[in-house]
């Protein structure tokens, strides 16, 4: 139900500010960038939510018997455990960049901070990405 509502609210934010793209950035980058400050004000909300005590944890619906589908939830479960140490800053670069796949000039853009600092965010979040999953490694062999 959450991903369902902050996808309506970002149609409702396109609706709404279209009349006001400028042609600065690509569509596809202003886009993002809506879908960036929609996703991050949810998160803060359903972080303020936790800390209230009324959020519960999601749980991950998997089919029973079927490792690929344990194996990938495995995965994501760790992923976001990883992402969730990294600072806002740092996440918003890696995600951007690492998984949505996006050019750091655009990754640059839509965050509205110089290139290098872009670059800098990305390389601080990657190893603190690897060191997690280090951990993790050494953590699962004992």
């Amino acid at each position: 139900a959450d991903l369902d509502d902050v996808a309506q609210e970002v149609f409702l934010v396109v609706h709404r500010r279209l009349v006001d793209f400028e042609g600065r950035s690509t569509l596809r980058t202003w886009l993002y960038g809506i879908c960036l400050k929609v996703a991050s004000s949810h998160r803060r909300r359903v972080e303020r939510r936790r800390e209230a005590g009324l959020a519960e944890a999601p749980e991950e619906p998997v089919s029973g018997g079927q490792q690929s589908a344990l194996e990938r939830a495995e995965a994501r479960r760790r992923m976001l455990l990883v992402l969730q140490d990294l600072d806002e800053e740092q996440r918003e670069v890696f995600v951007l960049y690492e998984i949505e796949r996006l050019a750091m000039k655009d990754v640059a853009e839509l965050l509205e901070c110089p290139l290098q600092t872009a670059y800098y965010r990305h390389q601080t979040a990657r190893k603190k990405v690897i060191e997690a999953y280090q951990r993790m490694a050494a953590e699962e062999e004992l």
